[in-house]
Parts: structure tokens; C-alpha cells; sequence
């Protein structure tokens, strides 16, 4: 009697070790973005950490298949089971809490952004918004190793750069002349040096600083198609599909059919041809689901 509960409790410590692997392999996985500082010091006991959970997992069996353990052993090693589930799972609340406060900072950063350019009003979040719902149709094999989150958040602060560009040009109601037009091309690069001191963004800065090329080398700073990076050929379909439905101060919106037929015009030149395919394959009610509240959904749809 006394032996099968010293194995239950050791098959039970042993179960709960396996979930604890598969957790942190799963925080593992969810910490690579934006909001999570990459360095090789953390990366190395990241890695020994997960080797020790492992190895923890094969004494538990190597106790139970070749040992003798008592009572005291079992309860020592489903303990210990348990308390690295509680530390798993206080890591994750912790992450959680500190990724909503910076998501806090980040969205009030759009809020000053927006409020300096009436045209960016619900801009920026409904190209994060649209962002992420692209992403999800996107082939697995095409976006191999992009973080979701830091895609969404390279969306969301795309158009951060036009802190640095004059109330006078980004509030003008007609269209902008030549020397205007410079200083406005100039935004994703001020977005850049704006954000290159957090490192942890330092992965997701081409991505901003390129998502006005295009394919034809015809774009902001003249990087041709192979050179731009996949996630800013990702953010230009979203933004420019944004930008023809939003009202702006010198254009009315356009509707769903219209953007998606402008798009398939300027695929293979200003935007890459697959992903406008498999944008314009998006149902228009999921599109419609991106729209942020302060948007007037009627004068898009």
C-alpha cells in the first residue's frame, strides 16, 4: 500500500514536470517579441534552465524504474514538481503585468502621435488591428520565426517617426509640394532613431523604417523588392488597404471593393503580388472587424 503511493506520487511529480516543460517552452516562445529584452547572458540560462527541467524529468524515471525510493522521496520529488509549476506560473503573471503596462505606454505614445495629425485619427490601430488579422492568413512557412506580438506592435508604431515631422505639413488639407513631401519621406527614419534606444525593438526597426518601399525600387529610400523585409512588405498591404479606406483631410474614403481592386492593381510594383493575393482573399467581415471605434465604419463599408 505504502509502495503505491510513494509511485503514484512519483508518476504524478512526474506528469507535472512534463507540463512544466511544455509551459516554459511555451513562455519561452511568447518572451521573444518587442516587449522582451534578447541578450546572449539571458539566452544562456534560458537554455539551462530548460536542460534542467529535463533532466529533473529523466530522474523521476530513474528513480522510479531503478530506485527504492520511500515515502520522504516521493513527497520530495512531487513537491518539487509542484513548487516549479507555481514559479512557472508566477513568471507568467509577472510577464503579463509588466507586457500590459508597456502596451499602456506604447498606446499612449499613438494617442500624442494622432492627436498631432487629425488624419492619423484611429490610423495606427486599425493597421495593427489589420496587421494581425493578415497575419493570421499568411502560410506558416512564409512567416517561420516572426513573433505575432512583434509583428503587431511594428504596426502599431509604424507611423511613430511623424513625432519629428511639423504640425504644419502633417495638418495641411491639400497635398503636399516637393520640399514638403521630403520631410514627410523622412518619417519611418525618425520613427527609427526615436525607438533605437529600447533594444529589445531593435529586430523590429527595419521593419518600420522600410514599410514605404516598394517592390519596383520605387519607394521612400529606393530599396528594391528583394531587399525590403518580408514584415514591411506585411505592414505596407495593411497600411495602404488603411489608408485608401480612411477619410483624410484631402480624400474621402473609399469602400472595401475599391481597395481591394486598387491593390491588385499596384501588386508586383508598389506591393508584393502574394501577400496582396492572400490579403484580398480575407472575408470583407473580418476587414470590418478591424475597424477601431473611433473610425466611421459606414463611410468604409
Amino acid at each position: 500500500m505504502l509502495k503505491g503511493i510513494v509511485y503514484a506520487m512519483i508518476a504524478m511529480g512526474a506528469m507535472i514536470m512534463v507540463t512544466n516543460i511544455w509551459r516554459y517552452d511555451f513562455l519561452v516562445r511568447r518572451s521573444e517579441d518587442v516587449l522582451s529584452s534578447e541578450n546572449p547572458r539571458g539566452r544562456f540560462w534560458v537554455n539551462l534552465a530548460f536542460l534542467l527541467l529535463i533532466f529533473f524529468l529523466i530522474g523521476y524515471l530513474g528513480i522510479a524504474v531503478f530506485g527504492k525510493p520511500d515515502l520522504l522521496v516521493g513527497g520530495v520529488l512531487f513537491g518539487g514538481s509542484v513548487f516549479v509549476a507555481i514559479i512557472i506560473t508566477l513568471i507568467v503573471h509577472l510577464m503579463d503585468t509588466v507586457k500590459a503596462r508597456s502596451i499602456d505606454i506604447v498606446e499612449t505614445l499613438i494617442d500624442v502621435i494622432e492627436a498631432r495629425d487629425p488624419n492619423l485619427n484611429g490610423h495606427s490601430r486599425y493597421v495593427q488591428n489589420l496587421t494581425v488579422c493578415f497575419f493570421k492568413h499568411i502560410p506558416s512557412e512564409m512567416k517561420e520565426e516572426i513573433s505575432p506580438v512583434s509583428m503587431e506592435y511594428a504596426a502599431l508604431l509604424h507611423d511613430v517617426g511623424k513625432l519629428g515631422i511639423p504640425e504644419s505639413i502633417l495638418n495641411k488639407p491639400g497635398k503636399l509640394d516637393k520640399e514638403e513631401w521630403e520631410v514627410m519621406k523622412e518619417h519611418p527614419r525618425k520613427g527609427v532613431r526615436i525607438l533605437m534606444k529600447l533594444k529589445s525593438f531593435a529586430h523590429v526597426l527595419p521593419w518600420i523604417e522600410y514599410h514605404h518601399e516598394r517592390m519596383d525600387g520605387k519607394g521612400y529610400y529606393g530599396i528594391p523588392g528583394g531587399q525590403i523585409p518580408f514584415s514591411s512588405r506585411v505592414i505596407a498591404v495593411a497600411d495602404t488597404y488603411a489608408a485608401i479606406t480612411m477619410v483624410r483631410s484631402y480624400k474621402p474614403a473609399r469602400s472595401h471593393e475599391d481597395a481591394i481592386r486598387i491593390l491588385q492593381d499596384v501588386a508586383g510594383t508598389q506591393l508584393d503580388r502574394d501577400l496582396v493575393d492572400i490579403f484580398c482573399r480575407i472575408p470583407k467581415e473580418e476587414l470590418q472587424g478591424c475597424v477601431p471605434e473611433n473610425v466611421d465604419v459606414e463611410s468604409i463599408f
